[in-house]
């Protein structure tokens, strides 16, 4: 006989563990985005796919957050790194 784990039951089914959350929502920066342009400026329109005011839309969130700030440290470096040329 197979030793199961039970479920913890302070857990309902949509607490699954928050990094898969933010590791999505850090690919979903990563990966295509749906852009358009708007009066010459590009707008990138990702949209979260969990219910708005949960924890697992915040952790989304944070994970897209995350990518932008990541990828936008690392345009200002070569930003500054191509002006010293």
């Amino acid at each position: 006989m197979q030793n199961r784990r039970k479920r913890n039951p302070n857990l309902s089914k949509y607490d699954a563990p928050l990094s898969i959350q933010f590791q999505r929502g850090f690919n979903a920066f990563k990966g295509k985005q749906y852009i358009k342009t708007v009066e010459n400026s590009k707008i990138i329109a990702t949209e979260n796919p969990y219910h708005f005011n949960t924890m697992q839309h915040r952790e989304w969130q944070r994970g897209y957050n995350s990518a932008y700030a990541k990828n936008l440290k690392r345009e200002l470096k070569w930003n500054r790194s191509y002006r010293k040329r």
